[in-house]
């Protein structure tokens, strides 16, 4: 469904994506992750054909967006990360004046809205100006308009930012639907539980390149069967060098004032980890031990966690 070779994107001195390459076969759901300033939202634009890359190709459905970017596009959802809707209209206009934009008119742009409305849980308030939907409700619209004409590829940017855990709860069911019914998804979030519901397969950008590709069993390989511990320390006092001949170097890692350990066996460490960090002067407030998982391989590859 989507090739990506090569691409990079530079603006003036910075380089943004630095030679990144993927697919995504037709009918997956493909997670995008990446702390700020990964490049994750600089790639989307150039899959979607509002940024040329600078150098590489991006194929969708074996169309070249750089010499047919309308016929690509074409193919494409988009639910971007502001909403982008008329506020002074109602849900049933704003979805009527994508569907045209779409070339969809008559009876079909009829059936289209109706059937878009119900699945995004919405058909009761047709009439209501968006202007008056809570933050959830603005968001179902905006999938709503994405979803209007069908496309073979969604690509989701961050679609549940600040919205309530009810509205959440319904658009992921909805992606879910949608990618069970043969629908392409791309879904970037700060969400690793969204992710981990939506989505088989997971890129993971840190500086503008991607550090780690495959399904979430094989990036949890990357770390084991190995636990973290989170030792939030005290003034700012967190040092890897604190732990320096018991624990091998990359795996021990500071966040902000919490120094995290990577390691098999934690119960049988954490006696001598704290003695040895209460010696160097610096004074542990808390401890939490971690079970393996997503967040984990995140914060291994990456330094910080999702959300940062």
């Amino acid at each position: 469904m989507l090739s990506v070779s090569g691409i990079r994107k530079a603006f003036k001195d910075f380089e943004a994506v630095r030679g990144v390459s993927f697919t995504v076969s037709k009918g997956e759901a493909f997670g995008l992750l990446g702390p700020n300033g990964a490049g994750k939202s600089t790639t989307i634009n150039m899959l979607t054909g509002l940024f040329p890359p600078t150098e590489g190709s991006i194929m969708i459905s074996g169309i070249d967006m750089k010499a047919n970017p309308k016929k690509a596009q074409a193919l494409i959802g988009i639910v971007p990360q502001e909403i982008a809707l008329y506020q002074t209209m109602s849900a049933k206009n704003n979805l009527y004046f994508w569907g045209r934009m779409y070339g969809l008119s008559g009876s079909i742009l009829d059936h289209r809205v109706a059937e878009t409305l119900e699945l995004i849980g919405l058909a009761d308030r047709a009439k209501d100006k968006v202007e008056t939907f809570s933050g959830g409700m603005k968001r179902r619209v905006n999938i709503g308009a994405a979803i209007l004409h069908r496309p073979e590829l969604l690509i989701m940017d961050e679609p549940t930012v600040g919205i309530d855990p009810q509205s959440r709860a319904h658009i992921l069911e909805t992606v879910k639907r949608l990618n069970n019914e043969g629908m392409t998804v791309i879904y970037t979030s700060h969400y690793m539980e969204e992710v981990e519901f939506l989505c088989k397969r997971i890129g993971i950008m840190d500086h503008g390149k991607l550090i780690a590709l495959g399904t979430i069993p094989e990036l949890r390989e990357t770390i084991g069967d190995r636990s973290r511990m989170v030792f939030a320390i005290q003034g700012g006092a967190a040092n890897p060098d604190m732990l320096n001949g018991i624990v091998p170097a990359g795996d021990c890692q500071v966040f902000e004032e919490n120094l995290t350990v990577f390691h098999k066996e934690p119960q049988a460490v954490l006696s001598t980890l704290v003695q040895r960090i209460t010696e160097t002067g610096a004074q542990i407030s808390g401890v939490e031990i971690v079970e393996p998982n997503l967040e984990s391989v995140f914060l291994h590859l990456t330094g910080r966690n999702l959300r940062d």
